[in-house]
């Protein structure tokens, strides 16, 4: 519940316009930080004398830190507002990436990869909040829609650049820009930006952890959750295994590599396009269309990287798979976030936070067990996600039922 409530907004209405540019702006960081150094894993893995897991692992631990702070800094958020903690983000992941371009010790570089988590969910969701605070009704649910959308210009514009600056200057260019980017909109914030909370719920952990209990005892809150996690996992195994596919493999470049993850990145786009083109259409009949393409295309990139073993095989339809996974997130994104418009950083910081768990510990423990070598298991990974989406899909209409007709 809300007590003691205070008022804290004073964003200029002159600039609310270029802040929600800006904000739009914030949204994609997150891919940028998984995408931007893609085609510098095999790189790097040779420049620091390190093996593909512990490359991997670089990933792996900014998505926990990343999913696993969002399921706290929503509280933070809401209590202490969103512009100062973002401000602070932004100027402390700046730092934290020049720090990783400037040493060669694996062990430095995972506990900035920690703090690069840290620091990008509290940009991230306090975004996400920004929405909420200052928008409702349709022209809310509008600019929710966007969402996978806008995010999605990270993975496809981050390893197209990653690819040549990892050819041109090397892995440590890739930190270079990624923190030029967050110094850029950390002084744009400082010129345009302003706190946008309404009003404040006061920091007391017994109120805040009875709002996350309410929150994760709504089950098609939390299973939504689930296929928000299974859809970015789709994509997050083959970000994991790709550039080694491609450059052991088929023994292609890292610029390759970049054009490879442009062209999947696009589906992830085509996928959130979609969503947002068909949002009011049945939402049931859409999603099991969706799983039931996404299952036909996983299993022509097995047949046909059996017969042909090309690695187009892998792309086309790997593209088909991941526009699914776009329109998956689309949808379930804005499903869960406008569960609790009351609570918009807390709902927002739990939907990531969970969300980037699932997908650290599932695409992890897929590229351990069924190392992606090539389009072989691949196409495995893709089929056993499709398969418990449709069951946990099936699970959430079930219950959201049973909540309508309580």
């Amino acid at each position: 519940m809300r007590t003691s409530i205070n008022t804290r907004s004073n964003i200029k209405e002159s600039n609310i316009g270029i802040a929600t540019i800006l904000a739009f702006a914030m949204i994609p960081m997150s891919g940028f930080a998984t995408d931007i150094y893609l085609p510098s894993l095999p790189g790097m893995t040779s420049a620091l004398g390190i093996t593909n897991s512990q490359a991997q692992l670089t990933l792996s631990l900014f998505l926990i830190s990343y999913g696993v702070s969002q399921l706290f800094v929503g509280g933070l958020l809401d209590s202490y507002g969103r512009y100062k903690i973002s401000m602070v983000s932004m100027f402390i992941c700046c730092i934290s990436c020049v720090i990783v371009a400037n040493t060669h010790s694996i062990y430095v570089i995972y506990a900035m990869r920690i703090v690069h988590g840290i620091t990008m969910a509290a940009m991230v969701v306090s975004k996400r909040a920004f929405f909420v605070d200052l928008y409702s009704g349709e022209k809310l649910k509008h600019y929710l829609s966007y969402f996978t959308i806008i995010w999605s210009t990270g993975p496809i514009i981050a390893p197209f650049i990653g690819g040549y600056l990892e050819v041109t200057f090397g892995w440590e260019s890739n930190f270079y820009f990624l923190g030029g980017f967050a110094g850029l909109l950390f002084i744009l914030e400082l010129i345009f930006g302003g706190e946008t909370i309404k009003h404040t719920t006061p920091f007391h952990p017994r109120a805040i952890f009875s709002i996350y209990y309410t929150m994760a005892r709504t089950s098609s809150f939390t299973l939504g959750i689930g296929m928000l996690g299974l859809a970015y996992s789709m994509v997050m195994v083959y970000n994991m295994s790709g550039p080694f596919i491609i450059e052991h493999y088929f023994n292609l470049s890292p610029v390759i590599t970049g054009y490879c993850s442009l062209f999947l990145g696009l589906a992830w786009m085509a996928g959130g396009f979609l969503g947002k083109g068909l949002i009011n259409k049945p939402f049931v009949k859409k999603m099991n269309i969706n799983v039931a393409l996404q299952f036909l295309a996983a299993s022509l990139l097995l047949l046909t990287f059996i017969l042909f073993g090309g690695l187009w095989t892998i792309l086309v339809f790997a593209f088909l798979v991941h526009v699914g996974a776009g329109f998956t997130y689309n949808n379930y994104f804005t499903y869960c976030l406008q569960k609790f418009p009351r609570n918009a950083g807390i709902a927002g910081g739990l939907t990531g936070g969970v969300c980037y768990v699932i997908v650290s510990i599932l695409s992890y423990s897929l590229i351990y067990l069924l190392p992606a070598k090539d389009g072989h298991n691949l196409s495995y990974s893709y089929l056993l996600l499709i398969i418990i989406s449709g069951m946990v899909m099936y699970r959430v209409r079930m219950l959201d039922k049973q909540e309508r007709s309580a």
